[in-house]
């Protein structure tokens, strides 16, 4: 039964968004693009909007709880290139689950005078044990109690956009005379990890009513509404904040953005809706992810022990995603989490504009903007990479190993452990 209206479902797509993504990446993009660091999310927000039209497409044509994992199947069947891509996006789950977890930690540690490492390590694992419990226990309070976290999430930021509007000096956007614009779409491309959270909405297209109408008005719009929300937050972060301030606290950044129109009091609540924020985010990604990891493990691209249940729940699925991320987000820092979430999706999405362009006629996508579309991504993820080379080079050799692990998981599973991995029947 279908039950989800249009604003449901661009509330979906909101929620994806506009989960720890924007709380953890805020002082990254100022520490790269400065002045210009509303345009480096009117970059990233561009590519966004431009792949939704291919997500708009699939989902008309493809309703389907698998998502993209759909889309990318029915484009090039199942064969070792889809399966590889397959787990690469469950791969990526992790990352984003990592990065909400150590910006989870960055917020709750303003709130202790003693700052440790071992402070950090705590807070990341309570960040992902404690939601990964909740999966296990109750998978229903997961999605009734995002609606009401991204409804907080939204009215909050709201709040610091109108309460800051006063307190901006223009002077401090102006775009310096030393201006490179490939620092901007570099700047844009890092921080596009706070963008991928609109796909989810393929995953709830069958239960969207109309949906010829309105799985695209979902997505374009929730595209375009959060745009708008980033590139206002940036202006009030940039333009009320000494660029020195934002860098000094580039962890908890959008707290510090509070301070001038709301003071202490602002800073602790930014930072309070923060830590629920990346917490919900935490336990709604867990939930996808271990959902994702069952509907995968179905097809027979991920081990059968994924598809156990208990009470409905795919608990080997969420214990699975907890080790993991757990160990992603204890082993490496929150820049190089952001390069390899932004990374790992910026290639999701450049096969999601290939499908699309391969099944054009099956869709009735236009030609020339879904050829757009996968340049646009794969540019964006050329520039990442290009730029990550030098001045990151382990987030590079972590990226390049989760594209190995999953080929060589695949191939190694598909034809050994299934056997008949190439002649699989769809």
């Amino acid at each position: 039964m279908r039950k989800v209206g249009v604003l449901g479902a661009i509330s979906i797509g909101v929620g994806g968004m506009v989960g720890g993504g924007i709380f953890a990446v805020l002082g990254e993009a100022v520490s790269l693009a400065h002045s210009a660091t509303t345009y480096a999310f009117l970059v990233a927000g561009i590519v966004a909007l431009l792949t939704s039209y291919s997500y708009a497409k699939l989902s008309v044509a493809f309703q389907s709880r698998g998502g993209t994992v759909t889309f990318i199947d029915k484009a090039f069947g199942h064969n070792l290139l889809s399966g590889s891509i397959n787990l690469m996006l469950w791969l990526s789950y992790l990352v984003t689950i990592s990065l909400y977890a150590v910006a989870f930690a960055s917020y709750g540690s303003t709130f202790f005078d003693h700052k440790t490492e071992f402070l950090q390590h705590i807070l990341i694992s309570v960040a992902i044990i404690f939601p990964a419990l909740i999966n296990l226990i109750s998978a229903s309070f997961v999605s009734k109690s995002e609606t009401i976290i991204v409804f907080i999430k939204v009215i909050l930021l709201i709040v610091i956009i109108v309460s800051g509007a006063s307190y901006v000096d223009t002077s401090r956007l102006e775009l310096p005379v030393t201006f490179e614009p490939l620092s901007v779409v570099v700047a844009g491309m890092i921080i596009f990890v706070a963008y991928e959270g609109f796909e989810l909405i393929a995953n709830a297209a069958e239960e969207i009513q109309n949906p010829t109408k309105n799985l695209p008005r979902a997505f374009y719009g929730s595209v375009v509404f959060v745009i708008v929300l980033y590139i206002l937050i940036a202006i009030i972060s940039v333009g009320t904040v000494p660029e020195s301030e934002l860098l000094a606290a580039k962890d908890y950044a959008l707290a510090i953005a509070a301070k001038p129109a709301l003071g202490q009091v602002g800073f602790t609540i930014v930072s309070v809706a923060a830590l629920l924020a990346t917490f919900s985010a935490i336990n709604a990604t867990i939930y996808g992810n271990a959902r994702l990891g069952y509907i995968v493990a179905i097809e027979g691209e991920l081990p059968k022990m994924l598809t156990r249940e208990k009470r409905e729940i795919p608990f080997m699925g969420v214990i699975t995603t907890l080790i993991f991320s757990l160990i992603l987000a204890n082993s490496i820092d929150l820049d190089e989490i952001a390069i390899i979430g932004s990374a790992s999706f910026l290639f999701i999405f450049f096969m999601v504009n290939l499908s699309a362009y391969k099944l054009r006629k099956e869709i009735g996508a236009n030609v020339a903007v879904v050829l757009l579309s996968s340049v646009a991504t794969f540019t964006a993820l050329f520039t990442l990479l290009y730029h990550t080379y030098s001045s990151n080079f382990q987030a590079i050799v972590v990226f390049v190993s989760f594209i190995f692990i999953s080929i060589i998981f695949e191939l190694l599973y598909g034809q050994i452990v299934r056997g008949h991995f190439f002649h699989r029947k769809y």
